[in-house]
């Protein structure tokens, strides 16, 4: 009998963390640097990054270089979009859900350039989130709206030959690794 989806994508999360903690291990070399040349592109537009957690490559030295509002990601509940809280280098922060830190107080924002955490990604352009949907949603709202890029940062090691999807899951506009910056279309 074949795997569920919900069964392949438990089984590429578990292939991916073990490449991801190897290749976090390692170092991350250029990325938060060729990261942040590919947003100077983008000054001016508000952006989303994240706050890194355990094994995810950092973005933080990206986020600080942005000519712009940046905000991180703040979970408000299961099954909602996520809202973004400003956040500046030095912000003061606090646990959020899951354990991901927030700023403590800052205005919302709404970014039109998401820097987005992933487990795992593939050639196509599609990402391997923690299964809660929280970007899906978010980028299909922001996406209904206005034009959204959506950039994925993960070491190459994440790279799977073809992440399991489903018709909800949003496509990365662009993947950017230790290596490089890959488009898609």
């Amino acid at each position: 009998m074949a795997a569920s989806l919900t069964e392949r994508k438990a089984e590429a999360r578990r292939a991916a963390f073990a490449a991801r903690k190897a290749a976090f291990e390692a170092g991350q070399g250029q990325a938060a640097e060729i990261l942040a040349d590919w947003l100077a592109a983008q000054a001016g537009r508000p952006l989303a990054g994240y706050m890194a957690m355990r094994t995810e490559i950092d973005p933080l030295a990206a986020m600080a270089a942005h000519q712009g509002p940046v905000g991180v990601p703040v979970i408000l509940g299961p099954g909602q979009p996520l809202k973004f809280r400003e956040w500046t280098p030095g912000a003061v922060m606090e646990a959020g859900s899951f354990g991901a830190f927030i700023p403590a107080e800052g205005a919302w924002i709404e970014p039109e350039v998401l820097i987005v955490p992933l487990v795992a990604f593939d050639a196509r352009g599609y990402r391997l989130g923690y299964g809660g949907g929280f970007y899906d949603r978010t980028l299909e709202g922001l996406r209904a709206r206005r034009l959204t890029l959506a950039v994925g940062f993960a070491f190459d090691a994440q790279e799977l030959p073809e992440v399991p999807i489903e018709p909800t899951d949003q496509r990365l506009d662009a993947i950017i690794t230790e290596s490089g910056v890959r488009l898609f279309d």
